[in-house]
């Protein structure tokens, strides 16, 4: 049975009123994002001030790296759908995962910045910088075969129509985001107190737990884990080579064209867009072609809505790159007599969704009895206004700033308040639109359309960030009054833009939703 057609699961042990499956998922995806965000709030900083890299090429790396990441889901998707099934997929990805961690805790020399003829030179040692954009690729390929697949899993469980389902998207969020938490924190202080490696290795401690948990766990799914089609796992495709290993060697090159690309990352940018026109094209044709019309409506505003997303991905992924260096560099960080390290910071959106995902989870299920819940592309206009908003908070914390090289903490937390509220009106509820909108047959593949669309933000969150770059020698800014003013000016921009498109989207929701058939 292919577990995109597969009945949900019913008559199965309940946790909470959900499927216990979703408990597996909780933990598995808590863990991975342990791994993930914990290794990524200490990449920038890795970047800058181990391997000298500066601000502008430092955000490259960063973007290419964030923008392949959400790239290869829809591979993977796609993958598990026809061939797979996302038990093996979600597998195949954790232990490439724990691999690229593993290899990220391999710190080696730190380069050093040389005067040479008259020119401020960095040298780097060749052999960890190749390591290091190795770990990336094994990291970005194990993503794409997780994260589309385990998010499926979690939609198999319900019918489309079922009131549970944002719920449950929002419970598993709630996972994503407790690892997020617990993993900047306890990666960012490793990082401080004991070193890089410290901290990169416990995200690979991380990702094994996850690996642990999904397969004591995975019989829970039934048949919605399995392959489609068992037997064409085993039809031979090269001599001596049946198509599940072709899979799996077809992956390794996967992750050696991914540690090219770290290095040419110029060619990220033209095959993210290559690949939005090819899935563009893919899922018009199919919606045209091949659904009745009330299912190509649907599809088609699937396909819209994901484009907001390019809009909030790339402002709200400052928190990674540009808000991550200015939180080390403008902010008074100090509380209690106790300078609390940069990356640790990236822990407060993660705390905030975790505090205030059951909140929203309540209030949308209350305002559906009373036929009050704001439809999808309602809540998605929400969340750009939100995330414009945080911005020029922040711009006006600086305004009023005795210190032109300081801005006050309160105004870096409110920031991520108004951005987490603005994510929980669009990250949940998107994956639990992907999967209601969506034709149950081509549920992996739109997933992956819906990561393939983050990407593209994440590509121009980079491009955002390095108009913020400052001047640095040896990894330290040389004007933090001037680096400030150069933030301000930037987030001032993306607010009032954010918000600017959020009223667009206001205007265009009932529209959109006239499309949607009755579907919230």
């Amino acid at each position: 049975m292919s577990h995109a057609t597969a009945t949900p699961l019913t008559g199965q042990a309940e946790f909470l009123g959900h499927p216990r499956g979703l408990v597996t998922c909780f933990f598995t995806e808590m863990w991975e994002r342990f791994s993930y965000y914990g290794m990524r709030a200490l990449l920038i900083f890795y970047l800058t001030q181990h391997f000298l890299f500066s601000d502008e090429a430092a955000a490259g790396i960063y973007a290419a790296y964030i923008s392949l990441v959400y790239i290869t889901p829809v591979i993977g998707g796609i993958v598990a759908d026809r061939y797979l099934g996302p038990g093996k997929a979600v597998v195949l990805g954790a232990i490439l995962l724990v691999a690229g961690h593993g290899g990220m805790a391999i710190e080696g020399s730190q380069a050093t910045e040389l005067l040479i003829n008259g020119e401020l030179q960095v040298q780097r040692d060749a052999l960890y910088l190749q390591i290091f954009y190795l770990s990336l690729a094994l990291i970005i390929m194990g993503v794409g075969f997780l994260k589309a697949n385990i998010s499926t899993l979690v939609g198999s469980m319900y019918e489309r129509r079922d009131p549970r389902r944002d719920g449950a998207f929002t419970l598993f969020y709630m996972g994503i985001n407790l690892g997020s938490f617990l993993g900047a924190i306890v990666c960012g202080f490793l990082m401080e107190y004991l070193g890089f490696s410290w901290g990169f290795g416990a995200a690979g401690v991380g990702m094994l737990f996850g690996l642990l948990m999904f397969l004591r766990g995975q019989h829970h799914f039934g048949d919605a884990s399995k392959p489609v089609q068992p037997e064409l796992l085993l039809q031979p495709v090269l001599p001596g080579i049946n198509r599940e290993w072709f899979i799996y060697l077809m992956t390794f090159i996967g992750v050696l064209v991914c540690w090219q690309l770290m290095q040419y990352r110029s060619l990220v940018g033209g095959i993210l867009g290559l690949s939005l026109v090819i899935m563009t094209l893919v899922v018009v044709s199919y919606a045209i072609l091949k659904c009745e019309p009330h299912d190509r409506n649907r599809m088609l505003v699937c396909l819209f809505l994901m484009s907001y997303q390019i809009i909030f991905w790339s402002l709200f992924e400052q928190t990674g790159s540009s808000l991550n260096l200015m939180a080390d560099r403008n902010i008074d960080r100090e509380v209690m007599g106790l300078v609390i390290p940069a990356a640790a910071f990236q822990s407060v959106n993660a705390f905030f969704i975790i505090t205030l995902a059951p909140l929203f989870n309540m209030t949308w299920l209350a305002l559906a009895r009373r036929g009050w819940e704001p439809a999808t592309p309602m809540k998605f206009a929400l969340s750009l206004i939100q995330l414009g908003l945080g911005f020029l908070f922040l711009v006006y914390g600086a305004s009023i700033a005795t210190d032109p090289t300081q801005v006050a903490l309160i105004w870096l937390i409110l920031l991520y308040l108004l951005h987490t509220t603005g994510e929980l009106c669009i990250s949940p509820v998107g994956l639990s639109m992907t999967t209601k909108l969506s034709v149950p047959r081509v549920v992996g593949m739109m997933m992956g359309c819906w990561f393939l669309a983050s990407a593209a933000g994440n590509y121009v969150s980079g491009t955002i960030a390095a108009m913020t770059g400052s001047d640095t020698i040896g990894g330290e800014v040389t004007d933090p009054a001037a680096a400030l003013a150069n933030y301000m000016e930037v987030y001032s921009t993306a607010g009032w833009y954010s918000i600017a498109a959020g009223v667009a989207a206001i205007a265009l929701s009932p529209l959109l939703k006239h499309f949607m058939h009755g579907i919230r």
